[in-house]
């Protein structure tokens, strides 16, 4: 990254609450009442918070995630490339696949990340810049437990009122996850001074590491996926 680069970097840096999210700055939310109970393992959670590069790139910053993966949820595999997602027509909407190590972390403490930095849930069918349905704000649900931990969750932060507007977070079952294309994985890695980046989801990485310093992990967690 250039000068002129690392200067854009810290200005969007200090101006996260400002740009990334213009509705609700990201802040340390209280963790869930309810959550699955410990194990042992790897578990799936997908989720859908708007651009998948920003979502991915947090959660490749999380310590007990052992993958995550951009991709499409909601639609039928045929209709999931980006150039039809982007169509808005198809049903899908851009989403991560996130595994993790259950003895290290737990699902309801990825759904707190989620709704404290990843994403803002009170925008309805877009996420910043984005607008349309495929950025729309979703949790897909693999199992009973996770569905219960997701409604119950999305309950108590509005009955604490931790959002100025309502949450619009939808809750669905899981039916697939379609990987994107090769060049959207990794993308914070492979391209951190790219402007839509530094402006958008840099922002989000640094609030982790600033509210979350005990899951943060330095070097994100990168590899072939598709």
């Amino acid at each position: 990254m250039n000068a002129m680069m690392r200067g854009v970097a810290a200005l969007a840096l200090a101006l996260a609450p400002t740009i990334a999210f213009a509705d609700e700055a990201p802040r340390l939310l209280p963790a869930p009442a309810i959550d699955e109970p410990a194990g042992e393992g790897i578990e799936t959670a997908v989720l859908a918070g708007g651009c998948f590069w920003g979502v991915e790139g947090v959660y490749a910053h999380v310590k007990g995630v052992t993958s995550v993966i951009s991709g499409y949820s909601g639609g039928t595999k045929e209709a999931a490339t980006y150039r039809q997602v982007g169509t808005e027509t198809t049903g899908h909407a851009e989403s991560v696949e996130i595994k993790f190590d259950r003895k290290v972390i737990s699902y309801g403490t990825i759904l707190r990340i989620f709704f404290s930095v990843a994403h803002d849930p009170t925008q309805l069918n877009r996420q910043g810049p984005d607008t349309g349905p495929s950025y729309r704000s979703n949790i897909f649900f693999a199992s009973a437990d996770q569905e219960k931990v997701a409604r119950a969750y999305i309950q108590q932060l509005a009955a604490a009122k931790a959002f100025k507007k309502p949450i619009v977070t939808r809750v669905d079952a899981l039916k697939a996850f379609f990987p994107a294309e090769a060049y959207h994985q990794d993308f914070l890695v492979k391209h951190p001074s790219y402007p839509y980046v530094v402006i958008n989801d840099l922002p989000k990485v640094a609030a982790l590491k600033r509210l979350f310093p005990d899951l943060w992990v330095e070097k994100p967690l990168t590899g072939e996926k598709v």
